[in-house]
């Protein structure tokens, strides 16, 4: 088969025919829609389709069928396709189940029946669950080839930088591929150096920065125009949310940021208290729907594009992008450049950044860590939000290290439950790691025991870091006030001092900075939530107080 798989599963024949038919009828073109009549013809199936290399998309399970129920199906097929979809089939009496197989065997979604008509009760939402999948598949298939090291800091960096951007490519490893070990070979004969990027059109990059190779993609990093309404920087959930509210209002709009859009939360595992996703989204999903519909409202996206100043000129302000020196013109400002994850103040830990410790999710390694021992340092959502993944997706342990006392001082208490039922999950409180080993790539970290001072060295290749942020402000040049810690001032949190140049006869606006018409939101400002859902709802919020300073300019 040439397609991917779209398999349905229900013990009802009629039943079976029904959504097979509908499921044909949207997604024939694309897709082998398949069928099974029983939970264990549907695994024979899949060890089949697995014998065969041939990719599964989507598994849609009756609930109630005999011998084994649809969560059960789900729970083993998983096993056997991580990277499919999984939806449930239930009546409405099985709701409960339904939310348990979400809670507990992560299930994508459930649908009730009858799903007539299938325009509006099925298609909707295979459409979403498909479109996800797509967006994670492409990943590691087709598009740019890659060949270096995976422990390259360039290579994670290369590969990372095409994934956060939703551009497919495949990485050949030169320590496992034969391929790679010959190209390996040419550009040494060349006198060139990995990593080696080879574009669809044959062109080869040697050692590429990102933004040389982001000019190579033909990703857009200058602007259309000089002039805006509504200029954001920082593509994250606020700056997103702000983007789609102001163009969707007739702002003209541009949004600029620095590596890809989706911003730190674009890096998530897993985000599974955001309203009006009951099983969950990851953070990449969540960025790649935001920027479909910042698009749609005509909004202009550059990325990636680096601001380095920012000046005011009467009612403009000048942004200067570091990349192409071009400048741009606005009316109004949002800041939402959010945080930066602080370093691992342990010795020798910054020579294997990329090579075996990586902060943030780094989603991108997460596929080479079949049957190693993870650690994860940090008690937020973020590295509670990891963890998760790791050991259920690909780790054979996962510990977590934690200055704290408890795990949850920082971490919301649905991801401690869910950390403390997994068996293959470690958390040791009170510890901090001191130093970090290895020769070509991280190999040994040292732990201690903040309440005892013992130290253990542990053999490890994966290290990931979560320990706190601290904000993207620097470039600013005290142009606003910032408290102690960089953050941006809003609102009445604005002392007095700093509005000594303060032209207006009124005050600041709830969320504008001591410069009026430049507005701040999500992580970077002062006190903010630091979560997702209160990033959207501040960026969105600004919206209304740039209509209002616009309207008395």
């Amino acid at each position: 088969m040439d397609k991917p798989i779209i398999l349905t599963v229900d013990d009802d024949p009629q039943v079976l025919r029904s959504i097979a038919r509908d499921l044909r009828q949207k997604y024939g073109d694309e897709y082998s829609v398949l069928r099974a009549d029983s939970g264990r013809q549907a695994l024979d199936t899949l060890d089949q389709l697995a014998d065969a290399a041939n990719p599964v998309a989507l598994l849609l399970s009756d609930q109630r069928m005999p011998e084994m129920d649809g969560v059960s199906f789900l729970k083993q097929a998983r096993k056997r396709f991580p990277d499919a979809k999984r939806a449930l089939l239930t009546a409405y009496a099985d709701t409960d189940a339904a939310i348990a197989a979400i809670n507990e065997s992560q299930v994508d979604y459930y649908l009730t029946k009858p799903w007539d008509p299938p325009v509006d009760r099925l298609y909707p939402f295979v459409d979403d669950l498909l479109d996800d999948w797509k967006a994670h598949h492409k990943m590691g298939y087709g598009g740019v080839r890659i060949v270096g090291s995976r422990w390259m800091r360039e290579s994670h960096d290369l590969r990372d930088f095409l994934a956060r951007n939703q551009a497919p490519y495949t990485f050949l490893d030169v320590e496992h591929d034969d391929e790679a070990k010959r190209l390996a070979a040419e550009v040494k004969d060349h006198q060139k150096e990995l990593p080696l990027v080879i574009l669809t059109n044959g062109e080869k990059l040697y050692a590429p920065t990102t933004a040389e190779l982001a000019e190579r993609l033909g990703l857009k990093t200058a602007p259309a125009a000089q002039t805006y309404d509504f200029a954001i920087v920082g593509g994250g959930p606020a700056g997103l949310a702000a983007a789609v509210y102001g163009a969707s209002e007739g702002l003209k709009t541009i949004l600029i940021e620095q590596a890809a859009p989706g911003g730190q939360a674009g890096t998530s595992s897993r985000i599974e208290n955001y309203l009006g996703f009951p099983s969950g989204l990851s953070g990449g999903d969540l960025a790649r729907r935001a920027v479909t519909q910042a698009r749609r409202f005509n909004v202009e996206i550059l990325s990636p594009q680096e601001i380095c100043e920012l000046r005011c000129e009467g009612p403009y302000k000048v942004l200067r992008c570091g990349g192409n020196g071009k400048e741009i013109q606005t009316k109004a400002l949002m800041l939402a450049t959010g945080v930066k994850w602080r370093k691992l103040p342990a010795p020798n830990a910054e020579q294997f950044e990329g090579r075996g410790l990586y902060y943030g999710a780094a989603m991108t390694e997460a596929q080479g860590m079949e049957g190693e021992d993870v650690y994860v340092v940090g008690a937020g959502n973020s590295a509670g939000q990891a963890a998760v993944y790791f050991s259920e997706q690909h780790a054979a342990r996962v510990v977590m290290i934690v200055r704290g006392k408890t795990l949850g001082e920082k971490m919301s208490q649905y991801l401690v439950d869910r950390l403390q039922s997994l068996p293959n999950v470690e958390i040791r409180l009170q510890s901090d790691v001191t130093e970090c080993r290895g020769d070509e790539h991280l190999e040994f970290i040292t732990i201690r025991n903040r309440v005892t001072n013992e130290t253990e060295e542990v053999r490890t290749r994966c290290l990931f870091v979560f320990i706190g942020a601290d904000p993207n402000t620097a470039w600013l040049n005290s142009h606003v006030a910032l408290d102690d810690h960089g953050f941006i001032l809003t609102g009445n949190d604005i002392k007095p001092d700093q509005l000594k140049d303060w032209p207006l006869d009124r005050e600041p606006y709830l969320l504008e900075a001591s410069v009026p018409g430049v507005f701040a939101a999500g992580d970077v400002r002062h006190e903010s939530i630091k979560r997702v859902a209160s990033a959207v709802g501040e960026g969105s919020v600004a919206v209304h107080f740039v209509h209002r300073y616009l309207a008395a300019s």
